[in-house]
């Protein structure tokens, strides 16, 4: 019995000697822990803030993918101050910013160590028509009295579309430095319920042999267009609009036939059909089968 005591008090003693080992080790590896991770917080901000790694000017930022605005009017876009610590910088974030600009449509930008500095990639909304819209809102009492509904005219804005027919305030981009001039072509009453039909409509008009300079939208059931050949008149903008202006293009000996100063408008309405509406004065006309 006393040789199994001695024994077990032996082996007490040696777990106690191995647990107060397992401990020490512990709370020196936990010690060590701690002086690394303060180690490493005090570098890092030590090499966020070393004078190398430091954007001072909008020189270090290259910009990249840009068509339309100059290299400076896309840096003064940037919401960045100088000097800026290059890896306190969020690049994620200063290209959500970018975006929200309406000349800018997609954003990357990605940090460069050597040298210091940011690169920014864009793809620009490529402004293809001036657009002149009118806003009308009905007044208080036209929201009570629904039988005499009236409505008031807001100022007409001026803005510029792109060819998806994203609407641009026109002072985001002529309050910026730009590479390539404003779009010629002119579009009147446009509102946002004709964005689903822009696009197609604009491929047409741009890909036409006839020239327009104009297009009068003011009146969902006529579309007007102002071309090389005068103007046109198009009834409500359908599939077959790329089919009236084939037409239209095969009616280039109109002037062999009548003088411009007496037409009013081409009526394409019915494109099988199609016919001159003469000045006061002057009785309508029909063409002949195309």
């Amino acid at each position: 019995m006393t040789s199994i005591a001695s024994v077990s008090q032996t082996e007490l003693s040696q777990r106690r000697q191995k647990l107060r080992r397992q401990r020490r080790v512990k709370s020196f590896q936990a010690m060590w822990r701690v002086v690394f991770a303060t180690g490493l917080a005090g570098g890092l901000v030590w090499v966020t803030t070393l004078p190398a790694w430091v954007i001072r000017k909008p020189e270090q930022i290259a910009i990249e993918g840009n068509k339309t605005l100059s290299i400076t009017a896309i840096r003064s876009l940037l919401p960045l101050s100088y000097p800026q610590y290059l890896l306190r910088l969020q690049p994620q974030l200063i290209a959500e910013e970018l975006e929200l600009q309406p000349a800018i449509k997609e954003a990357i930008v990605t940090r460069q160590m050597l040298p210091p500095g940011l690169t920014v990639q864009v793809k620009e909304r490529q402004p293809v028509a001036i657009a002149l819209r009118t806003q009308t809102r009905q007044t208080a009492t036209s929201r009570q009295k629904p039988s005499n509904s009236k409505t008031r005219s807001q100022p007409i804005l001026m803005g510029l579309l792109d060819e998806q027919g994203v609407w641009m305030p026109l002072d985001s981009y002529t309050d910026l430095e730009r590479t390539s001039p404003l779009p010629t072509l002119k579009i009147i009453g446009y509102r946002d319920e004709y964005r689903p039909y822009w696009s197609a409509l604009y491929q047409a008009v741009s890909r036409s042999p006839v020239k327009v300079f104009e297009i009068d939208w003011q009146n969902p059931a006529n579309l007007i267009l102002k071309t090389e050949q005068g103007w046109v008149h198009f009834g409500a903008y359908t599939s077959r609009f790329t089919y009236q202006l084939t037409v239209l293009d095969r009616m280039r000996d109109l002037p062999a036939h009548f003088s411009s100063s007496e037409i009013a408008y081409i009526d394409l309405k019915n494109p099988d059909a199609p016919a001159i509406q003469m000045k006061k004065g002057n009785p309508p006309q029909k063409t002949k089968p195309l």
